[in-house]
């Protein structure tokens, strides 16, 4: 039973060394930083800004609200020279069309 506790405690010190030495790793803390979710913005009123100057102004807040609660994500201005900026804004395409689903 001792030699038992021995080795867990072992384990356990070999484990808490393996996690302090990836925690001061810049690569570990960049992947981990990748998995977290994005911060959530103000869909509505960043869709408002975008869709602005749109025709469309309803279909377009329509479907730039889905495109930013998916991505978290809009781009800035109202032109599509700043899509880039936001890349899952940007590829998101209509499956029936293949254009690009986001405004």
């Amino acid at each position: 039973m001792k030699k038992q506790r021995i080795l867990l405690h072992v384990l356990f010190f070999i484990l808490m060394a393996a996690l302090a030495v990836d925690a001061d790793d810049p690569q570990e803390l960049q992947r981990r930083s990748l998995l977290q979710a994005p911060p959530k913005i103000d869909c509505p009123s960043s869709c408002m800004v975008r869709c602005g100057r749109n025709w469309k102004n309803k279909m377009c807040n329509k479907m730039c609200n889905v495109c930013c609660n998916r991505c978290s994500c809009v781009p800035p201005g109202t032109g599509q020279e700043t899509r880039h900026l936001c890349p899952c804004y940007d590829t998101m395409v209509n499956p029936k069309t293949g254009k690009p689903k986001c405004p």
